[in-house]
């Protein structure tokens, strides 16, 4: 029915991130359960790849992850003086000039930036442990449902960081920006009934059935037309920075497109 079953095509499979396509849902799965799906900036690299290599014909991409956890963030690795094999170490990155520690960064950031395209309707099928840039991966998407035995944690300022995934401004738009602060400052475990109860979580169901729940979800979210679902994200996504007259205008503005190219009559 979906990526998720055997028949799809492998379009990307390289540094822990696999991305494989069926008709209009592309799955990208992390593919290191031995290391609990720790990251690093090639599997980020990986990620920023993967978006880019989405067949124009895709409307849905599932998130997923291989093992018991969906990722346990950043690899610890990346503080040692070696760094990775052919990366430069963070310490090596801190002596760096701003402009070079800002590119940096800001490409390291492109691995969870497509997730929001608004032709696409991104969904996190989360399990386990989500810490860190694992929490800020699937912030990245659109939709979440999560595994009852989920485990969200913001665990960067613990270690004298500040999240920079792009995970700050989803957790304050889902949860409010109290309950965002008290999460980072505290790094605390958020489990599936609050992520749920709080926004974080569309949906909780039993570990054995996360799977199950992303099909159906995809299966419903190809149903409407696509340019429909397009402009009706696009309003959605741009709602909270406008006021309620542009929101208006903006509505009649995308009505008016929606009708004209019913009628045949679009651009």
């Amino acid at each position: 029915m979906t990526s998720l079953d055997s028949a799809r095509d492998l379009v990307l499979d390289k540094d822990g991130v696999q991305l494989a396509v069926e008709d209009a849902v592309a799955t990208v799965t992390l593919t290191n359960p031995a290391k609990r799906n720790a990251q690093s900036p090639a599997l980020w690299r990986a990620l920023a790849q993967a978006g880019r290599s989405l067949p124009g014909t895709v409307r849905v991409v599932v998130l997923r992850a291989e093992g018991v956890s969906f990722s346990a963030g950043l690899d610890r690795q990346a503080f040692t003086p070696e760094g990775f094999d052919g990366e430069p170490s963070f310490l090596d990155l801190a002596r760096a000039s701003d402009a070079e520690l800002d590119s940096a960064i800001a490409e390291y950031q492109e691995a969870f930036t497509w997730w929001r395209r608004s032709d696409l309707i991104t969904v996190a099928a989360v399990q386990g442990h989500a810490i860190g840039a694992g929490f800020q991966l699937a912030l990245a998407c659109d939709l979440r449902i999560v595994a009852d035995d989920v485990q969200f944690a913001m665990r960067e300022t613990s270690l004298g960081l500040v999240p920079d995934l792009t995970g700050t401004h989803p957790l304050v738009a889902l949860v409010g920006y109290a309950r965002a602060l008290e999460i980072c400052a505290t790094g605390r475990s958020v489990r599936a009934e609050e992520a749920e109860r709080t926004g974080l979580a569309n949906l909780v169901v039993p570990a054995g059935e996360l799977d199950g729940a992303v099909r159906d979800l995809a299966t419903a979210l190809l149903a409407a037309p696509r340019d429909a679902v397009i402009e009706t994200k696009a309003l959605l996504r741009g709602a909270a920075g406008r006021s309620l007259e542009e929101q208006r205008t903006a509505e009649r503005a995308a009505q008016a497109r929606r009708l004209r190219d019913l009628a045949g009559i679009g651009d």
